[in-house]
């Protein structure tokens, strides 16, 4: 029986299910639902919040092989700071 590397190995700069889509879109759906999220408030703001916050954590643990210390370093800290807006909006 093979046993293959599972989809971490196959992560490759240009190849993956994000490879064809534009930056630019990216950035701006992304600004949007943390504009969304910080102006609405509220449960939907935290949720909208929490989405991304997961969203980027996905991407943190896919890509964390690949990542240089400070690059790592870097995203950690948007994502504790996303997550500390989410929280700050419950209260």
């Amino acid at each position: 029986m093979r046993q293959g590397r599972g989809w971490r190995g196959r992560l490759v700069p240009g190849e993956g299910p994000l490879a064809r889509v534009r930056p630019p879109v990216v950035f701006l759906v992304v600004a949007a639902v943390f504009a969304t999220g910080v102006l609405v408030g509220g449960a939907i703001g935290v949720a909208l919040l929490v989405a991304l916050a997961a969203a980027v954590g996905v991407l943190l643990a896919a890509t964390w092989p690949r990542l240089t210390p400070a690059e790592r370093t870097l995203r950690l800290l948007v994502l504790l700071v996303l997550a500390a807006i989410a929280i700050s909006l419950l209260g």
